[in-house]
């Protein structure tokens, strides 16, 4: 197991860390859809997120976009 695997990143690191442009409140949005990772509760205050999933999201939406650009180049 990669050191790295379990990683957690705040809020601030979503947008800093992997380029993610969502306000908190949009997040929490596509959370509650179940169209982002869930969050991890640190305490009262403070949540997280595990980087590795928040990568295969990224990595979702990049191959989703690849699939689309293939179907329309093929039209």
């Amino acid at each position: 197991m990669s050191q790295f695997e379990n990683r957690l990143v705040s809020k601030k690191e979503l947008r800093s860390l992997c380029g993610i442009p969502y306000t908190p409140q949009h997040i929490a949005r596509l959370e509650a859809a179940g169209n982002f990772p869930r969050r991890v509760n640190l305490g009262p205050n403070r949540v997280a997120w595990v980087l590795s999933e928040v990568n295969e999201w990224i990595q979702q939406r990049l191959n989703s976009r690849d699939t689309a650009d293939d179907n329309s180049a093929s039209s």
